[in-house]
């Protein structure tokens, strides 16, 4: 059997976070009574005018310039015209035409060294949602419909060859969307879905195969999943003699594998126009620059300021900026005085898991930058050793208090004493002649049980340091 290689281009639909719907002034949010947010304008019914959502507009403008976008200066809605029950109108507002996209011509780097490309970003309106009623039939929530949506679309022919790269695309997406907060990017309700489109060839050909759609795929897992699957399915209809059709698919979770919804349509068949109710949106050069000049720092940006300027290898730094909220909470520790390297390992080991354990955001947690920045320095300057620091910063965790005080109340200052520690030393050596002949026979490895029973004997208060200097010189003796 030949090597084939996918070819997947990605289409991603994320719901901007506006306060109202693109045309009308229903509120949008997940969930609620069904038909609970919706008005005349968002049903369609006749003599009613749109009006577009200036903050809609503005969000997708600030996407298409965080990924590298010529804008299109002047740019019109088209009306898409197809029949389905979810969609009111018998159209939806969307935007057709290679330059009349807000945003088109782009790319994305990612953290693989990958770049890809960005056909175009724009703006368009959600669909209802069809819902399987318990008496059986279906029912329609139009709550959804006219919500405002951005396409983001992969340049053909794809840069996208492998369900990896899928998923680090739509991580590395779903990651500036977050940063810019245009959207809120919880694909488990909706709000960022994904439809990629996919198709395989002989590895070297030049020829690409027919492409399928998988439809509104709303997990990481997923994306990954179903490439594999949709690459492995293609590949093996064209090694038995058959021949891919140009599909819409869906994706089941539970069998992990995708079905046939219908066959695809073509673009004529949505047979596109400008919409007459709607004027064309004109941008001066003043306004875009504007929204360059407002635009946060991106999170692989921000990821190489902190391998270069603080020193973080290139893990910790995609850790720390893989959420906005982390890396908003680590720069705020660095600007309190903490040491970067210190402060990150704190963060991405104890408090990560002391918040996984709790189910915690950074926000809620009663853990501020001060509180890790004062464990960091009491570590730091010798007044506590690392695993005090551990069980100080996790009763910090659970009550709140600074560590300092913690430190104070329990009497856990760090022994640096040669005497009591000594002491503990010879006392220890005296309890373990077996273990101490072993160490002069050359099992050198049963020092580390030596070491825990002094630390044992000092309360875990021990200059660690300290007692592994003053064992060996006491091993020495013997």
């Amino acid at each position: 059997m030949p090597n084939y290689v996918a070819s997947v281009g990605m289409e991603v639909h994320a719901e901007l976070a506006t306060a109202s719907k693109m045309f009308c002034r229903c509120a949008v949010a997940f969930g609620g009574e069904p038909n609970s947010r919706t008005c005349p304008v968002c049903l369609g019914l006749p003599g009613t005018l749109p009006v577009p959502n200036q903050k809609a507009i503005e969000l997708v403008l600030r996407t298409a310039l965080a990924l590298n976008c010529t804008i299109a200066m002047r740019s019109i809605f088209h009306r898409k015209n197809y029949f389905y029950p979810d969609l009111p109108k018998g159209y939806q507002v969307s935007q057709y035409g290679e330059t009349n996209p807000l945003g088109y011509d782009g790319y994305l780097d990612l953290p693989s060294g990958k770049r890809v490309r960005i056909r175009r970003v724009h703006l368009e309106e959600d669909t209802g949602k069809l819902m399987h009623l318990p008496a059986g039939g279906s029912g329609v929530d139009y709550n959804r419909a006219g919500t405002p949506l951005m396409e983001i679309v992969t340049e053909f022919p794809p840069d996208i060859e492998s369900p990896e790269d899928a998923k680090e695309y739509l991580v590395g997406l779903r990651q500036i969307l977050l940063y810019l907060g245009v959207c809120d990017g919880k694909m488990e309700e909706g709000s960022l879905r994904c439809e990629p489109n996919i198709s395989v060839r002989i590895e070297g050909s030049e020829t690409f195969g027919t492409k399928t759609e998988l439809k509104n795929l709303n997990s990481f897992r997923a994306v990954q999943l179903g490439v594999a699957f949709e690459t492995k399915r293609q590949a093996e209809v064209l090694e038995s003699g058959g021949t891919v059709l140009q599909e819409t698919r869906g994706w089941n979770d539970v069998k992990e594998e995708s079905f046939l919804m219908r066959v695809k349509e073509s673009e004529n068949d949505y047979r596109y126009f400008p919409d007459p109710d709607l004027v064309p949106m004109v941008f001066e050069e003043s306004y875009i620059q504007s929204l360059r000049d407002r635009q946060p720092e991106l999170p692989l940006a921000k990821s190489l300021r902190y391998q270069n300027e603080l020193g973080l290898n290139a893990y910790d730094a995609g850790v720390l900026t893989a959420d906005v909220e982390w890396a908003a909470w680590f720069e705020e520790a660095v600007g309190l005085g903490g040491e970067p390297k210190a402060v990150c390992n704190w963060m991405n080991a104890e408090f990560a898991r002391l918040l996984n354990e709790t189910g915690q955001a950074p926000a809620e947690s009663k853990i501020t930058p001060r509180h890790l920045v004062e464990v960091v320095k009491l570590v730091g300057d010798g007044t506590i050793n690392g695993k005090t620091a551990k069980t100080v910063f996790a009763d910090a965790f659970e009550t709140g208090k600074m560590p300092s005080e913690i430190v104070k109340e329990q009497g856990a200052t760090q022994i640096s004493d040669r005497g009591p520690i000594e002491d503990a030393a010879r006392g220890v050596l005296a309890d373990n002649p077996d273990i101490v002949a072993k160490f002069k026979a050359g099992t050198t490895n049963v020092k580390g049980f030596l070491v825990g029973q002094v630390m044992k004997r000092t309360g875990g208060r021990a200059n660690p340091k300290l007692v592994q200097d003053i064992l060996q010189e006491e091993l020495d003796r013997l």
